[in-house]
């Protein structure tokens, strides 16, 4: 789908915009606004004591921004880092945060009839971070709230990155 037939569609259907990415054999999907850049995976400085999914931070144009590995924080097996690993850079909370995943897909308009509640896991399960489940062509896509996701834990773990970084200048 072109630009513009994306932009019809919003304006027609009141759909929202996503851009969807991969980790394994999964498709997701966030809300595109949240989104500042997509980058190419590159060395990241390790911050100690730190949990494993947070791979460490970055100078971005002399901004530090923590990385988080989402295939680590779902748990999912670990694959080594390729040209197709890519860093999606952003802003929630007013905090400028790097995620890596597998790849990039697209950007697309889901329209609300189009998103179908998200299943009950019950409460042994932490995947209060997932909206919804979208259908585009057939193909689901896991529809994250990454305000939820990237919640207080990490967010004080970024308060940490910034104190130690601090430290040490």
């Amino acid at each position: 789908m072109r630009r513009n037939e994306r932009t019809i569609l919003k304006s027609e259907g009141g759909g929202q915009e996503y851009l969807t990415f991969t980790l394994g054999k999964e498709e997701y999907a966030m809300d595109i606004l949240k989104v500042q850049e997509i980058r190419g995976y590159d060395s990241v400085t390790h911050i100690a004591n730190s949990p494993n999914y947070m791979k460490g931070v970055i100078n971005l144009r002399g901004v530090i921004v923590p990385i988080i590995d989402l295939r680590i924080k779902f748990n999912l097996e670990q694959v080594a880092y390729d040209e197709f690993t890519v860093v999606i850079i952003i802003n929630i909370l007013d905090r400028i945060i790097g995620m890596v995943v597998d790849g990039v897909s697209d950007v697309v308009t889901l329209p609300p009839e189009q998103i179908k509640p998200a299943p009950e896991f019950g409460s042994s399960t932490h995947a209060d971070y997932i909206t919804g489940i979208g259908t585009v062509n057939r193909q689901m896509l896991i529809l994250v709230d990454i305000d939820h996701l990237i919640g207080s834990e990490e967010m004080q773990l970024v308060e940490m990155a910034d104190v130690k970084l601090d430290l040490a200048a």
